[in-house]
């Protein structure tokens, strides 16, 4: 895998049907966190799928028209955090292309990467909109705990993130392994970067 056809935007048939499906699968995995007041987020799995399949752009793509769409239909604080999920989409295309999600114990590890980038990127994000918190119930209840021991807004802000993001994108990673493993080879064949099949005319 060279750097031009990895990032290369060569948005084929089957990438534009994967961006809209990576989408949906990212709405309604925020959607059942939401409803089972889970301490997670679950709303990256399409994203993150979508990077493996179709590189870090489209997984970028994913992320963000993700988070427009949720932020139109459900809930405004989303559009904020375009932003994280495009890091997400990029850095997970980038570590797959690179062959660091290519076992389980591998997807171990970019989860807590793919974890700690979103946690840095949406730190601030939270500091700038929310005053460091991230509505997440056990984070903010860290949030609380650390600002009072230690009056460092950053600081309360950064564990609150880690605690909800490191965990949630480490799950993410691993499910989306798990789909990307079990799909048939012709699919996946779809979204190889060779140059022969990756434009589908």
């Amino acid at each position: 895998m060279n750097k031009q056809s990895m990032w290369s935007l060569r948005l084929s048939t089957a990438s534009l049907v994967l961006i809209p499906v990576a989408v949906g699968v990212n709405y309604i995995g925020k959607l059942i966190a939401g409803l089972l007041k889970l301490p997670l987020w679950l709303d990256s799995i399409g994203t993150v799928l979508a990077a493996m399949l179709g590189g870090p752009i489209v997984g970028a793509l994913a992320g963000a028209i993700n988070n427009i769409i949720y932020g139109l239909t459900a809930d405004p604080i989303s559009f904020v955090y375009a932003i994280t999920s495009v890091a997400i989409g990029l850095v997970t295309g980038i570590l797959f292309y690179k062959g660091y999600i290519s076992s389980w114990g591998k997807a171990l590890a970019a989860g807590i990467i793919i974890g700690l980038v979103a946690t840095v990127v949406s730190t601030p994000l939270n500091i700038g909109f929310w005053g460091g918190q991230t509505g997440n119930i056990w984070g903010d209840a860290l949030f609380a705990a650390v600002l009072a021991n230690t009056d460092s807004t950053w600081i309360a802000s950064l564990l609150d993130e880690v605690v909800v993001d490191v965990p949630d994108k480490l799950l993410v990673v691993l499910i989306s392994y798990g789909i990307f493993k079990g799909l048939p080879k012709n699919i996946v064949q779809l979204y190889s970067h060779n140059d022969k099949i990756e434009t589908l005319d």
